[in-house]
């Protein structure tokens, strides 16, 4: 079976983490080898790019900065990570890919959108995702989420409001976008509702 490239993707506290899980439980229970990653922090390089990136701190990171930090992540996960297990045959699952980068960096930082997808081409050297499933969910419930799991809030999770609304918006104007291939979940439903969509879409990529 050819190797398949599966994108999760969503505002902070989407739910989308657990139902990676439960998607890799579920193509393994058929017999099918998946891997799950992330970006940032899918490379041994990419763990120390992530605390740079996530930890909160005196050490203020100008946009532009973190844009290219998130590329550098990018371009070494595909190199190390993703390309060699997708021709291996197996299915990847990953948490966050370039359209993390359009609606945090975009969206989020009001980056210029040309500078994102040149750099986003230049990271992936032309990878491309076979599907890729948006999780939903208003950005101030996802944020209560979050704040409700006890776990301690990064620097993405401490920012305004106003910022994650914004990169709400970019991920539901992706999604109109790309129809064919950005899968809307909502996140609202509960987790066996939501895995059993994403099941049923997975299930005709794995015919195919």
């Amino acid at each position: 079976m050819q190797g398949k490239l599966i994108i999760f993707e969503g505002v902070e506290g989407c739910g989308k983490t657990t139902q990676i899980q439960l998607t890799s439980q579920w193509l393994q229970s058929l017999g099918i080898e998946a891997v799950v990653t992330r970006e940032p922090g899918g490379t041994e390089l990419g763990v120390d790019l992530r605390r740079l990136l996530l930890e909160t701190g005196k050490n203020h990171i100008a946009s532009r900065t973190e844009l290219l930090l998130y590329a550098a992540d990018r371009a070494q996960h595909v190199e190390q990570e993703l390309k060699p297990n997708l021709a291996s045959g197996k299915f990847v699952l990953c948490d966050r890919f370039i359209y993390s980068t359009i609606a945090y960096q975009g969206y989020g930082r009001s980056l210029d959108m040309d500078l994102i997808n040149q750099l986003n081409q230049i990271a992936t050297a032309g990878l491309v995702s076979d599907l890729v499933f948006w999780f939903d969910v208003d950005a101030e419930i996802g944020l209560q989420r979050k704040r409700s799991s006890g776990e301690i809030a990064d620097r993405i999770e401490e920012e305004k409001i106003d910022f994650h609304k914004r990169v709400q918006q970019g991920y539901g104007e992706l999604a109109k976008t790309y129809p064919e291939f950005i899968i809307r979940i909502d996140a609202s439903l509960s987790k066996e509702s939501i895995q059993q969509q994403i099941q049923d879409k997975l299930s005709k990529v794995i015919i195919n």
